[in-house]
C-alpha cells in the first residue's frame, strides 16, 4: 500500500467492504475516502445510524495506524473510539480524512472527519486511541 494511489482494502476485510468504505489514499501519516449513504444505513426512523459513523471512523484509523507501524512486524487495534455525530443525514457521499494527532512507540491517536462531499459540511467527527501490538504468527 502505497499513499497516493487507490487501495482496495476490501479484500481484505470484509467488514470494510460490507459497510461501502471506499479508501482512495492510504499511508502511516493520512488516510482518505468516502462512504455513500442510503435506506441500507438508516435507523428505523429514517437517518443513518450513528453506528456506521463509529465503524467508518474506526476503520480509517485503524488502517493508517496499522500502515505506520506495519514495517516494524505490527499492527493497531483501537482502545477508545470518541465519535461525535454533528448533523444527520439520510443520503448521500460523505468523504472521509483521518491524520493522526500523536504517534508514539506504544500508542496513537488519531482523528477522523467525515464531512458531506456536496457542501463539505461536518456530520461526525472521531477520535480513535490505538495500540500498536505484534502481527499475529
Amino acid at each position: 500500500m502505497t499513499a497516493g494511489r487507490p487501495v482496495d482494502l476490501t479484500a481484505r476485510s470484509p467488514f470494510v467492504a460490507a459497510m461501502a468504505f471506499e479508501v482512495a489514499e492510504a499511508s502511516g501519516a493520512r488516510v482518505t475516502g468516502h462512504v455513500e449513504l442510503g435506506p441500507d444505513q438508516h435507523t428505523p426512523w429514517g437517518v443513518v445510524h450513528g453506528g456506521v459513523y463509529c465503524s467508518v471512523v474506526e476503520s480509517a484509523a485503524s488502517i493508517g495506524a496499522s500502515l505506520a507501524v506495519q514495517e516494524s512486524g505490527r499492527f493497531a487495534v483501537g482502545v477508545n473510539n470518541n465519535t461525535d455525530f454533528l448533523r444527520p443525514m439520510t443520503a448521500g457521499r460523505v468523504d472521509v480524512v483521518a491524520e493522526p494527532v500523536q504517534q508514539g512507540r506504544t500508542l496513537q491517536l488519531w482523528q477522523v472527519l467525515l464531512t458531506r462531499a456536496d457542501d463539505g459540511k461536518l456530520v461526525a467527527r472521531g477520535q480513535v486511541r490505538l495500540q500498536n501490538v505484534p502481527l499475529p504468527g
